[in-house]
C-alpha cells in the first residue's frame, strides 16, 4: 500500500470534515488558492484515425471526415476528461462555444477511472 498525505489538511478539514466542515476553524483556507491552477481546456469537433502515410499525403484544402455529424454537440474537455457538451457560436467575428449540457458529477468521476 502506498502512503499519501491526506488532502483534508490542505482544505482545512482537520478531522475528515473536508471543505467547509467548520467555518469557525482558523485553519480553513478559502478556495482562492486554486484559482491559479492551470488546466487544459479543449473543444472537440470529432475524431478521426488514419495512417501516418495518409496524414503526410494531406495538402492545403484537404477535407477530413470526422465521426460526428454536423449539428451534433461538441465535446468540452478539461485535461482530456469530458466535462460538458456545447454548440459552436460566433460572437463578434470570433468562434466560441455555448455550453448546453454539463456532465453529471457521478458520470465525470466514472470517466476518471
Amino acid at each position: 500500500m502506498i502512503d499519501s498525505p491526506s488532502l483534508d489538511g490542505a482544505f482545512g478539514g482537520g478531522s475528515g470534515g473536508g471543505i467547509g466542515a467548520n467555518p469557525a476553524s482558523p485553519d480553513i483556507r478559502p478556495l482562492g488558492f486554486l484559482m491559479d491552477v492551470r488546466l487544459q481546456v479543449s473543444v472537440e469537433l470529432g475524431r478521426r484515425r488514419f495512417r501516418i502515410a495518409d496524414l503526410l499525403a494531406l495538402g492545403q484544402g484537404a477535407i477530413l471526415e470526422l465521426d460526428k455529424l454536423a449539428g451534433e454537440p461538441l465535446d468540452i474537455r478539461v485535461n482530456d476528461h469530458l466535462i460538458a457538451r456545447g454548440e459552436a457560436v460566433v460572437v463578434a467575428d470570433k468562434f466560441g462555444v455555448r455550453i448546453t449540457d454539463i456532465i453529471a458529477p457521478a458520470e465525470r468521476m466514472g470517466n476518471l477511472l
